[in-house]
């Protein structure tokens, strides 16, 4: 290979070096940025856990206030009881895990009973549809 040629390759390796070197460096700020962005949703979310924790708790109250005066007798008041309960403990668990610890929560209880995870997704949905078309 002729001088010439060398000093072609060379400048050729240095080019794709230089290359290289600039596709790295967008490709870390790519997931700099990525990173930044999934760290202020979580923060997001972790800061809505209170306020959701307390109107879990809120509409607890109210189901209990107006579980006196339900018709149905003892059984309907001793439900509307029970779900106030269930919202009270929701509240809690809510107010004492992070998000990490309720999607890891989520996961197990969706891998483990697939079936009921799906039905309770499906009225979920509904009762969000219903939410959103009276808005």
């Amino acid at each position: 290979m002729t001088q010439s040629e060398n000093q072609t390759a060379q400048g050729l390796t240095d080019q794709a070096r230089a290359v290289g070197e600039t596709v790295a460096s967008k490709a870390t700020r790519a997931r700099d940025a990525v990173s930044q962005a999934a760290r202020s949703a979580v923060n997001a979310v972790d800061e809505g856990r209170a306020a959701t924790a307390d109107r879990l708790e809120e509409t607890a109250s109210a189901v209990r206030e107006r579980s006196e005066s339900l018709p149905g007798g003892p059984r309907v008041r001793h439900i509307a009881q029970t779900a106030a309960d269930g919202l009270t403990t929701t509240a809690d668990y809510v107010r004492t895990h992070d998000i990490k610890g309720l999607v890891d929560d989520v996961e197990g209880v969706v891998k483990n009973n697939p079936g009921p995870a799906l039905l309770v997704a499906a009225a979920f949905g509904f009762v969000l549809a219903r939410a959103m078309a009276r808005d």
